[in-house]
């Protein structure tokens, strides 16, 4: 009898992770959203194939969230509807899995009203850990000024929230006919996270905890460009590279050998977090990957206990209670 090969990861919480349910899975295909941002499908995804995932890699727990495209699909009441109805079956999860499972809510928007009401209720009686956040709602990007009453509220509640890219408004024109998540994915979180810093979101609201998902995008790559076009495009210093340095990081997708190191240059490895992207990267991909990230020698073993659960655990400290 063989033994049951070594999990790569110990203890693991796992900051990007997805579900769909089945009320979801319906919307989307009502929607002409089957193929979601050019991939081949909707991947399938339950609670008991999310577990067995997690158990193979080494993941503890996971934050589920909704990934592209969302919630709204052009009807603000069916939106409201749909998010509601997402959120309390995501909360359905972790209160039959609380130790494994933890929400990251979603929201209605460009419904602001709805947001905010949404927001309310995923807190106050769902007891959400935290809000996921789109790179842009009907062409508008997250450092827009529309968003000020939703920042200041998620600044209030000292919100943990995931950025995540959707496909840009443009993107019939600049994709090529290729998946979104291929090309247009890194640079949507780029600009997403360019506008929270230029306009000044990230200097009024420090309070909200944002995670820049898969390695930080494009950012490492155009930090150095993005802070010397600050002093033409802004009339005062903006410290670009200081907020850039004081944001999360997962490391979803494919950090290694390249990205990881180059996003090193900005930020410091208490700043990274363990990502998956499940079910949009399958099961064996995640664990190939989560292999290669635990062999990998640009973190020291204390960084990769750090990245794979403690800085999450200072995040979402309900995953890490034992009790």
């Amino acid at each position: 009898m063989t033994a049951e090969p070594m999990s790569p990861l110990v203890d693991a919480i796992d900051v990007h992770a997805h579900f769909i349910t089945p009320r979801l899975r319906a919307a989307m295909h009502a929607a002409g959203h089957g193929r979601p941002d050019g991939m081949p499908a909707i991947p399938d995804w339950t609670p008991e194939s999310a577990l067995k995932a997690m158990d193979h890699t080494g993941i503890a727990a996971a934050l589920l969230s909704v990934s592209s495209p969302g919630v709204h699909f052009g009807d603000d009441a069916a939106a409201r509807e749909l998010a509601r109805a997402v959120n309390e079956e995501g909360a359905a999860h972790v209160g039959a899995h609380p130790r494994r499972f933890g929400l990251l809510a979603s929201l209605p928007l460009p419904d602001l009203p709805g947001a905010l009401d949404e927001l309310r209720h995923a807190y106050d009686v769902l007891g959400a850990d935290g809000i996921t956040l789109h790179t842009h709602y009907d062409g508008r990007y997250l450092g827009d000024p529309c968003y000020e009453p939703l920042m200041a509220e998620l600044d209030r509640r000292a919100a943990a929230v995931l950025l995540h890219p959707v496909s840009p408004p443009c993107w019939e024109a600049t994709s090529m006919g290729l998946p979104r998540p291929m090309l247009e994915f890194p640079f949507e979180t780029t600009r997403a996270v360019t506008g929270l810093i230029l306009n000044g979101v990230l200097d009024r609201y420090p309070g909200i905890r944002f995670i820049v998902p898969h390695a930080g995008a494009a950012l490492p790559a155009l930090a150095d460009r993005i802070a010397v076009f600050s002093l033409v495009v802004r009339d005062g210093p903006v410290d670009v590279l200081g907020h850039l340095r004081r944001l999360h990081y997962d490391l979803a997708g494919f950090a290694l050998p390249r990205l990881l190191p180059a996003l090193l240059t900005f930020t410091d490895t208490d700043q990274l977090l363990y990502g998956s992207d499940y079910p949009f990267t399958p099961d064996w991909v995640v664990h190939g990957l989560a292999e290669a990230l635990a062999r990998d020698e640009t973190l020291t073993a204390e960084q990769q206990q750090a990245m794979q659960r403690r800085s999450a655990a200072a995040l979402f400290p309900r995953l890490a209670s034992t009790d």
